[in-house]
Formats: C-alpha cells, structure tokens, sequence
C-alpha cells in the first residue's frame, strides 16, 4: 500500500481525499485493512488525522469497523449493488413524487440554493462538495413528504454506494457532463411547478441509467473496488 509522503502538517481532511481516491482508483481493494500506523508513517503524519480520516471513511460507507479486524475498505458486490439500487428506485421515485407535490415555496427556494451550490463545486471540480450538495437538495425534497423517517432509511443507501457516486462524480466532471447538474434542476423545476410525476421521472430516469452502466460495467464476481460504472450522483 503505497502512498506519496505528505507534509507534516497533513490535516485529516487531505488523509481523508488521500484514502478515499485510493479506494476509488482501486488502489485499496474491498477487505484491505487500514492499518492506523502504517498509514500515518507513509503520509508522514500522525495517528490523529489518520483516525479521524478513517471515522469519516466508515461515515461515507467507504469502510467498514470489524471487532478483530479494526477498519477495512468495504466490498460490495455487483448483486448487492443492485439490490441497492432497486430499493432506491422504488423509495426515491415514490418520495420525489411526494415531495414535489407538497413542496413549498420555502423549500424549492432551500433547493435552489442547493442547486447553485453543487454547480459551484461542480465549477471547482470539487467532488465531494458537489455529492453532498445534490444530496442537501435532495433532503429538502424528500423531506417536504410526512414520513421522516424515509431520508434515513435513504441516507443508508447512499453511504453504501458512495464509492460509485464518488467514481461517477469524478468521470462527470473530467469530461464536462452536464448530468451533475441536469437532474437536480429538473427536480427544482418540479418542485417549482409542484409536479410530483416529473420528479419521479426524472428520478428513476436517473437511477436506472446508473442501475443498467452497472450491468454493464460490473462482472458478476467483481466488487465495487474492482471496477467502478460510471455513475451520476443521483
């Protein structure tokens, strides 16, 4: 597990990109052990960053704490990746649609917000900001519908994808694909004109297109650091 020494002033949040590309790029593979120490020493930091930037890898579903084991790169399998995204398609589809259709004034101006934001990140080529601007915007949609407790129940789902939205992201915004940003101002505009059945189009549109390129792209013993579709953080 190689890496490029860092300065000694190496903050957790740039410990935090280091590992989270490495996991993206494959470099750390489903099951890898993220071993405090020896990361510590071949970032030239100390344990701290490193501990902190692995507390927020398990946060984004990157990684995953075992009693025995300590933290490892999380795997997920092409199928589980799928089941994933069929209970996204059915949960998401059906809160978009609420959510437009109960959206007011209030929020679809919370979305607009958002929506600036993610093309700002967007413009920086900042990753991370524009995943979790989209999904800001996409709390204050799903969250205009009664049941609460469904942005938890999708927030789960995220974090096990996260490396494919991240992935996606990455791809996106190399080439200048316009998707980033494209869904999102199609859910504010539905949100605007309280249409629920153009919010959950544009959903599921959304997420069967990332659903069909992991077909695709995903052998069926390959795990999500083995080779990751390209995917818009939907």
């Amino acid at each position: 597990m190689a890496m490029t020494p860092a300065a000694p002033s190496l903050l957790a949040d740039q410990v935090f990109v280091t590992l989270r590309d490495m996991i993206v790029n494959g470099h750390l593979p489903g099951g890898t052990r993220l071993r405090i120490r020896q990361i510590a020493d071949e970032v030239g930091t100390s344990v701290m960053p490193v501990r902190e930037a692995i507390r927020r890898l398990e946060e984004a579903g990157l990684a995953v704490s075992s009693p025995h084991r300590g933290a490892v790169v999380r795997e997920v399998s092409k199928d589980e990746l799928l089941h994933i995204y069929d209970i996204r398609i059915l949960l998401e589809t059906d809160a978009a649609e609420r959510g437009a259709r109960d959206a007011t004034p209030q929020r679809v101006a919370l979305m607009a917000e958002q929506l600036e934001h993610l093309r700002t990140a967007a413009d920086r080529g900042d990753v991370d900001g524009t995943l979790d601007r989209d999904e800001d915007l996409l709390r204050v949609l799903y969250g205009s519908q009664p049941n609460r407790h469904l942005v938890e129940l999708v927030e789960g789902l995220w974090r096990k994808c996260r490396i494919f939205k991240i992935f996606g992201a990455k791809t996106a915004l190399a080439v200048g694909d316009d998707a980033l940003w494209a869904y999102p101002a199609r859910l504010v505009e539905a949100a605007r004109r309280q249409d629920g059945q153009e919010a959950a189009a544009a959903t599921r549109e959304s997420l069967l297109s990332a659903r069909g390129r992991i077909e695709s792209f995903m052998g069926s013993t390959q795990t999500a650091s083995d080779s990751p579709p390209v995917e818009h953080p939907a």
